[in-house]
């Protein structure tokens, strides 16, 4: 199958899957806990892709000081927290992360 058709379908189907629930969604009131239950899926989702990554990057849990994604989380983390600004935490995150790589390999 060629590649070009196989990538517009996938784009055409993630399309139609999310105007399909903006559609669905902007057609009824929400209740309230509803509305605010869905502002915790993408923190939600973030964290079950980032975790694994950072905690065990190997397919085995590693908390040690040798594995520079758990330093450079740790640091990520709390940029974020002390600054609140999402660029400079995935900057300063991502830098972190190339030089602790290249300084512990």
């Amino acid at each position: 199958m060629n590649i070009w058709l196989v990538m517009l379908s996938a784009g055409l189907l993630t399309y139609a899957t999310r105007l399909s629930f903006i559609l669905l969604f902007g057609r009824i009131d929400m209740p309230p806990i509803l509305r605010r239950a869905l502002h915790y899926i993408p923190p939600a989702v973030l964290t079950a892709i980032i975790f694994p990554e950072i905690f065990s990057p190997n397919g085995q849990p590693d908390l040690s000081l040798a594995n520079p994604r758990f330093l450079a989380g740790v640091l990520a983390a709390l940029v974020a927290w002390r600054t609140r600004n999402v660029v400079l935490t995935i900057l300063i995150g991502m830098g972190a992360l190339l030089a602790l790589q290249a300084w512990l390999s």
